[in-house]
C-alpha cells in the first residue's frame, strides 16, 4: 500500500502570496504581439462550441497502473519533485532523496519552484495565445500548480493530458483528477509517441486535427538519447499552430554539482542527464520561438514586480514556441 502522505514545506512562501509563485490573469492578446483569433497559423472554433461532443463526462483515463516492487523501494524523479514542491504524493524513500539533495545543493528547492513558475507562465501565456488543449510529457504528479490547476484559475475549460511511465505518480494523479472531467492522466512511456497518442486518456480527450500545447517541463533529461528526435516526431504529429514549452535540465552555470548527478543516479526510471544550451536550442529547433527565445527559466516573461536578477537560480533552459 501507499504511505500515507506526508506534507513537507522546505521553505517559507512568500508573505500573500501562497506557495511562493505569483498567480495572474492570462496576458491579453495584443500585449502578446498576437494577431486576433485562436492561434498562428490555425483557426479556432467558434465562442462556446464544445469539443468532443460524444465524449461522455468523465473521459477515460487509461489503463490502471500496477506499480512493481522496484517502484516502491526506489526513489523517483516524479515523487522527489512533488516533495521539494511541498506536496504530499510521495514516501520515504523520495523524502529522503530529497532531503540529501537538499543538503548538497542548497539550491534545488529553488530550482524546482523556478521551474514550477515557469510551467505556470507558459501555460498563461499558451492560453491567452488560443490554445485550449494541452499534452503534457513526463508530467509527474499532477499538483502544486500544475497545468489543470492553471487553467482553472484562468477561468479556461482547456483540456489536459497527463502521461509519466511512473506508476506510483500515475495513481495519485488518476486519484487527484477522477473529478476533473477535463483532464486525464496516462501511464505509458512518453518515449513512445505511438503509444502515448493512441492511450484512451488521450486519443480519447485530445483533438489532434487542432492546435495542442506539447509540454515537456523538466522531463526531457531523462531521455538519455535523441531528445531532439523525439521532440520532433511529436510535432510531425501536431497541426500548424500548435506550440511547444519545454524546460531542460542543466549544468551550464555549475550550481547543479556532481551530488545531484549521484543523487540521481538511484532513481527507479532513470537518472536526468543535463544538457547544454546548445543542446537544448537543437531540441527545440522545430518551432518558432517567442521573445525571450531560449533562456534562464526564471527570466521567461517574469512576472510583473520580480525582474531577474543575477542570483536568480539557472538550472532550467527554457522556451516556448509555435509550430507553423
Amino acid at each position: 500500500m501507499l504511505e500515507p502522505p506526508r506534507r513537507h514545506r522546505p521553505a517559507p512562501p512568500a508573505p500573500g502570496n501562497p506557495g511562493g509563485l505569483a498567480e495572474r490573469a492570462a496576458t491579453p492578446r495584443a500585449v502578446l504581439g498576437l494577431p486576433p483569433g485562436s492561434v498562428p497559423g490555425q483557426a479556432g472554433p467558434p465562442a462556446g462550441e464544445v469539443l468532443h461532443p460524444a465524449l461522455p463526462s468523465s473521459p477515460t483515463r487509461g489503463r490502471e497502473p500496477s506499480p512493481s516492487p522496484e517502484e516502491f523501494e526506489r526513489p523517483s524523479s516524479a515523487r522527489v519533485y512533488d516533495y521539494l514542491l511541498g506536496g504530499a504524493a510521495h514516501g520515504a524513500v523520495d523524502r529522503r532523496a530529497g532531503d540529501e539533495l537538499t543538503r548538497t545543493s542548497g539550491d534545488v528547492v529553488t530550482l524546482a519552484r523556478e521551474n514550477r513558475a515557469f510551467l505556470r507562465r507558459a501555460v498563461r501565456f499558451l492560453l491567452a495565445a488560443g490554445i485550449d488543449q494541452f499534452l503534457d510529457l513526463g508530467s509527474g504528479v499532477p499538483t502544486m500548480g500544475n497545468v489543470h490547476e492553471v487553467v482553472a484559475r484562468s477561468r479556461s475549460t482547456a483540456r489536459v493530458a497527463y502521461t509519466d511511465v511512473d506508476s506510483i505518480a500515475a495513481l495519485h494523479g488518476q486519484a487527484l483528477l477522477a473529478a476533473v472531467p477535463t483532464a486525464s492522466y496516462s501511464t505509458v512511456d512518453v518515449t513512445d509517441v505511438a503509444a502515448v497518442l493512441a492511450a484512451p486518456g488521450v486519443a480519447g480527450l485530445l483533438d489532434l486535427g487542432r492546435p495542442v500545447g506539447l509540454l515537456a517541463f523538466s522531463m526531457l533529461q531523462h531521455v538519455p538519447d535523441d531528445a531532439a528526435g523525439l521532440v520532433e516526431r511529436y510535432l510531425a504529429r501536431l497541426v500548424p499552430g500548435s506550440a511547444l514549452a519545454v524546460s531542460h535540465f542543466t549544468t551550464d552555470d555549475g550550481r547543479a554539482t556532481r551530488h545531484v548527478e549521484r543523487i540521481t543516479a538511484s532513481y527507479a526510471h532513470g537518472a536526468p542527464r543535463a544538457r547544454s544550451r546548445d543542446q537544448v536550442a537543437r531540441i527545440v529547433a522545430g518551432v518558432d520561438l517567442v521573445e525571450p527565445g531560449l533562456t534562464w527559466a526564471g527570466q521567461w516573461r517574469p512576472e510583473a514586480g520580480r525582474p531577474p536578477a543575477d542570483t536568480d537560480p539557472r538550472g532550467h533552459w527554457a522556451a516556448v514556441g509555435f509550430l507553423r
